[in-house]
């Protein structure tokens, strides 16, 4: 160890102690500088941030870590910037904003040392120590945010399969579900939670599967169709398939898919007549149906 290390630490604690309004102001105006955030987040609320930061600096240079270790040992520290990395990743900033946001602290951190000390050697050494410590916060920034990004990608993901796999009440004790686009697992997953919930909830007897807007069906888009279906009989209800189109039945010849525990129908409106008659409901003319 250099001989001027142990001394250099103490500086960088010294200014983060005695002038940490000063090392925060600063590492405010060189994020507004950058004006790279894109994220909209206001000057109070980088305030706000680099309050938290500096204090969690101070904390955790105060422990016997070494530099390159307080990012990872410290707790104070280490939610410190993955709090800021998140709100940064939610806001819609970019990684590499976020980061440079965090590297930007050291300028902001040496520029308060050099007010203690003008001796080469300890400046050099100070330099060193900060950055081992932000070079590893500027690391778990990334890390966070890129984490935090995916999970958000998740969520939206989510919700958008939801959106797109409504559970509509045809009738009384029927619902459907009109699918577009391609079945896969995920989206299997979703269906039958809504399904299922829906059938709780309505009490429903009937639940109809329209693939009319599927472009097509293979071998694995027909496992999900018949596990979809195996969920909604043992919650006690009949289900129905509809949409099957002259292609769609042909593909389903040539592949071999036994379809035959499923009553199926060609259109919505003939599924819709079909779960009426299970259900014991007289089947409206389609003037009656139109308009109710």
């Amino acid at each position: 160890m250099n001989a001027s290390e142990p001394e250099a630490r103490t500086h960088v604690l010294a200014a983060l102690r005695e002038h940490p309004d000063k090392v925060a102001d600063r590492w405010v105006q060189l994020q507004l500088e950058q004006a790279a955030l894109g994220s909209g987040t206001t000057e109070a609320e980088l305030r706000e941030e680099a309050d938290a930061l500096v204090d969690a600096l101070r904390s955790g240079l105060e422990s016997t870590q070494p530099e390159g270790r307080v990012v990872a040992t410290q707790p104070l520290l280490h939610q410190a910037i993955v709090e800021l990395s998140l709100r940064r990743a939610r806001g819609g900033a970019t990684p590499t904003a976020t980061s440079l946001a965090v590297l930007a602290l050291k300028e902001a951190l040496l520029e308060a040392v050099q007010h203690s000390t003008r001796e080469a050697d300890t400046l050099y050494s100070a330099a060193l120590l900060v950055n081992r410590l932000l070079d590893a916060a500027g690391a778990l920034s990334f890390e966070t945010y890129v984490e935090g990004r995916e999970e958000i990608i998740l969520r939206q993901s989510r919700q958008l399969l939801e959106v797109s796999t409504p559970v509509v009440r045809l009738w009384d004790k029927i619902l459907a579900v009109p699918l577009i686009g391609t079945l896969d697992t995920t989206r299997t997953q979703v269906v039958m939670e809504n399904l299922l919930e829906a059938i709780q909830r309505d009490e429903a007897q009937v639940a109809i599967i329209d693939i009319t807007g599927v472009p097509t069906v293979d071998t694995a888009v027909a496992h999900h169709l018949m596990q979809t279906v195996n969920a909604v009989r043992l919650m006690g209800a009949d289900c129905l398939i509809s949409g099957i189109r002259p292609p769609i039945a042909q593909i389903i010849a040539q592949l071999g898919i036994d379809l035959s525990p499923i009553l199926t129908r060609a259109t919505l409106a003939d599924a819709l007549a079909a779960a009426m008659n299970r259900t014991e409901q007289p089947v409206p003319r389609a003037s009656t149906a139109a308009t109710r």
